[in-house]
Parts: structure tokens; sequence; C-alpha cells
């Protein structure tokens, strides 16, 4: 079964399409339920926090940068727990440590990548994802409530905005899209996870950091890709799915 496939066994599978029919609408109303409670939470906790270090901090833009800040850093983290804890092999050994992360990250993002459609693998969890929130949330408040608790806040809270661009560009065909940047974003995931992309393009709202790393989407298939009449080699999501 694909839930039982590790990253240490397999790799990054490619897309396996059988030919049957795929319902995006209702992988979307999955998805989507899957998110609401992290969106909830998560902003709710943000707002909160904004709210109390308005009313405590020496000065109101003090906390209102500390949660820019947190927004700032969010595109970093996204690269880097893409790229090293979602792509990354963990096999297992003999060392807890080592057999702790097999356990909890060999298979992470496995089946988003052999079914990039599917509604149950599009989006992270209350259950994936809270108990290493709490557990930084509760860290920071070592720091003054205006500071660096709110950092964390606006970490997280951009985190919920990456994860409703990543429902969109899964779930939006590109027809409905409008703007240069839901159109570039949407290639830009579009293409890796296509058999050439697997390897680059782990930027999920942005390609910055990909250019900072070199994983950038090599030249000649970004001339394809983003032209005005684009024609890339990228995975099909569905038949629905513009390729």
């Amino acid at each position: 079964m694909a839930s039982e496939k590790k990253k240490s066994e397999v790799g990054i599978p490619r897309v396996t399409y059988s030919g049957e029919r795929i319902d995006l609408a209702a992988e979307a109303r999955k998805a989507r339920a899957r998110l609401k409670p992290v969106t909830l939470i998560y902003t709710g906790y943000g707002a909160a926090l904004l709210g109390l270090a308005l009313i405590s901090a020496p000065h109101p833009a003090v906390p209102v940068l500390w949660l820019l800040s947190g927004f700032l850093t969010w595109p970093f983290v996204e690269y880097w727990a893409h790229r090293y804890m979602l792509h990354h092999p963990f096999p297992d050994g003999a060392g807890v440590v080592t057999h702790w992360a097999h356990k909890t990250m060999d298979h992470l993002h496995v089946n988003h990548h052999l079914r990039p459609w599917d509604g149950d693998h599009i989006n992270g969890t209350l259950k994936d994802t809270g108990l290493y929130v709490a557990f930084v949330c509760a860290l920071t408040f070592l720091a003054p409530l205006h500071t660096v608790p709110l950092w964390w806040a606006g970490v997280i809270v951009a985190y919920v905005a990456e994860e409703w661009v990543h429902h969109s560009v899964h779930f939006m065909p590109l027809y409905k899209l409008r703007g240069r940047y839901w159109r570039y974003i949407t290639l830009h995931h579009t293409y890796h996870h296509s058999p050439r992309g697997t390897n680059v393009a782990f930027g999920l709202t942005n390609g910055f950091w990909d250019i900072v790393f070199s994983t950038r989407i090599p030249r000649g298939d970004r001339a394809r890709i983003y032209g005005k009449k684009p024609r890339p080699e990228v995975a099909r999501y569905s038949e629905q799915r513009a390729a």
C-alpha cells in the first residue's frame, strides 16, 4: 500500500495515474476540512497574542515588527523543511534518534508525490504539527510577550498562508487563476511534481531560496513553462489539470 512506502526505500515516487476518474472538487473539500482547524487555531493564537502584546509592549510598533519578522522567516523554513525533511530519506538504524527520525519522517510526503490530487495528503493537520508548534510556543515565553512569542506567531500564521497557497495550486485549474503570481507559483509547483522537477523548485510560495541554494528550475525549462504559450513538461494531476 502507498501508506507503507518509505523514502529510504522508494525515494520520492513519480505520480501514478491508473485512469480512474478523479473528483477534484471532493478531494478539495477533504483537504479544506483538514486545513480549517489549523487555520482557526493558529491564526486565532496569533491574533490573540498580538492583541495582548499591543497592550503590554513599550511601543505598538515593537510587537508588529516581531510578528512581521516571523512572516519573513517562514519562506526559509518552508524551503528547508520541504527539501531536508519532506524529501530527505531517513533510513532506520540502531540509535534512538535515528530510529525516531525513521518512524516519524521517512514516510512523509511519499503519498503526496504519488497522488498529488489526494485531499488526504495535500495539507498538514493539527495532528501533524500541533505538538511541535505547542512545544516551541512554550519555549518562546521564556522571552517577553511582545518579542519572540510574536515572532513565532508570525511563523505559524505564515505557515497557514502557505498551506492555503499549496491547496490552491493543487486544486485550481490554470484557466481560473488570475494574476501573474498565481500563474507563476502554480506552474512552479506543478513542475516540482513532474519527473524532471523532483529535486528542484522546493519553494512553496516563491522561488527565492531556490535561487539562493541553486535548486531553481533549469533555464530552458523556465522558458517553456513561463512563456506566453507555455508547454511545460509537467505531471498531469487529473484529466482536468492543464499540462
